[in-house]
């Protein structure tokens, strides 16, 4: 089917079961086009302005649908204890609407605010960001959500992280994508340097696991919202200030006065917060290096470029960064 028709006959589905549904007049519809494969419209009615996200049929498989539940529950009750996070807007108290044509999607207020692009927070930003991700995760942590057994992120040990770099180089020669070579063999450097034992002291807890700037609407002072908690699960908490702060702050290089910023207002919240930015980071290349470098990266644009030059900036400066963000 027409990648354009079938986008129009979910939009015109999913507009009338909001009508039928919600009662609505709507006034104007805008696509939004962000994200991957999910479909998203800006809704003015006469009863406000929304934002629908649709999941679509074929990457709703890989999630699990109670996950999804109890993380948008858990935005819910962020935006009650005053997170800026979208209002979500339930039907007779069920989180998912449903089309006639089975469509699933969310209906949220739409949230004002601006994108900022990556590396280029300011300081009143990167404070704000660092006091709501404090928040966050207090509320996520304070016993109202059970401990897992286990963090979802499970390091593999060094020697089988350099076998997927060895085998990832080998396909690479293969596949004749010579450039990728050497990006290749610096996480694998970066993995022989790597002291894993950070990974057996980092602390576990419930967190967003998605906080990047695409993810986030500032005004020019502060947070205008968090968004996207369809990650949120039991993790580790200070990887989403690891990734918020790579994704806030690195333009090329990472500005560790700014992200002392940051810091500063994570500790407001958290005052007796000891770990290490640098083992944060760490952590973060361990666990995102496989997933931005690999095959094809070559010739991707957007986001997925961006993520595989932090890594590849991250694995460079491996040795560096425990003693450079030992202060933060």
């Amino acid at each position: 089917m027409d990648t354009i028709y079938q986008a129009d006959q979910i939009s015109n589905d999913i507009m009338d079961a909001c009508v039928q549904r919600l009662g609505w007049h709507i006034q104007s519809i805008s696509p939004i086009h962000r994200g991957w494969l999910n479909l998203k419209w800006k809704i003015h009615t006469d009863t406000g302005t929304y934002l629908i996200k649709q999941y679509n049929r074929e990457r709703f498989r890989d999630y699990d649908p109670a996950v999804l539940n109890r993380a948008f529950a858990q935005q819910i009750r962020l935006y009650h204890d005053g997170i800026p996070a979208p209002k979500l807007i339930t039907d007779d108290h069920t989180i998912w609407h449903t089309s006639h044509l089975g469509e699933r999607f969310l209906v949220m207020e739409y949230c004002e605010g601006d994108i900022v692009s990556p590396g280029t927070v300011n300081g009143d930003q990167l404070y704000d960001l660092g006091r709501l991700t404090g928040q966050m995760h207090l509320r996520l942590n304070d016993g109202s959500l059970p401990v897992s057994a286990s963090p979802l992120f499970q390091p593999p040990t060094r020697e089988q992280r350099l076998q997927h770099w060895d085998r990832l180089y080998a396909q690479l020669q293969a596949e004749e994508q010579q450039a990728c070579l050497p990006l290749v063999e610096q996480q694998r450097q970066a993995t022989v340097l790597m002291n894993t034992d950070i990974l057996h002291h980092l602390r576990p807890g419930w967190a967003h696991r998605d906080l990047w700037t695409d993810n986030l609407l500032f005004y020019p002072d502060k947070v205008a919202a968090i968004l996207d908690y369809d990650r949120l699960n039991y993790d580790y908490p200070q990887l989403d200030i690891a990734r918020a702060i790579l994704s806030c702050i690195w333009n090329g290089e990472l500005d560790y006065s700014r992200a002392s910023v940051f810091m500063q207002g994570y500790r407001e919240i958290h005052p007796l917060y000891k770990e290490k930015l640098g083992v944060s980071l760490q952590a973060l290349w361990y666990m995102e290096s496989v997933w931005w470098i690999r095959s094809g990266m070559d010739v991707e644009i957007g986001p997925p470029q961006r993520f595989a030059l932090e890594m590849n900036w991250l694995a460079e400066h491996y040795g560096e960064l425990e003693e450079i963000t030992g202060s933060l």
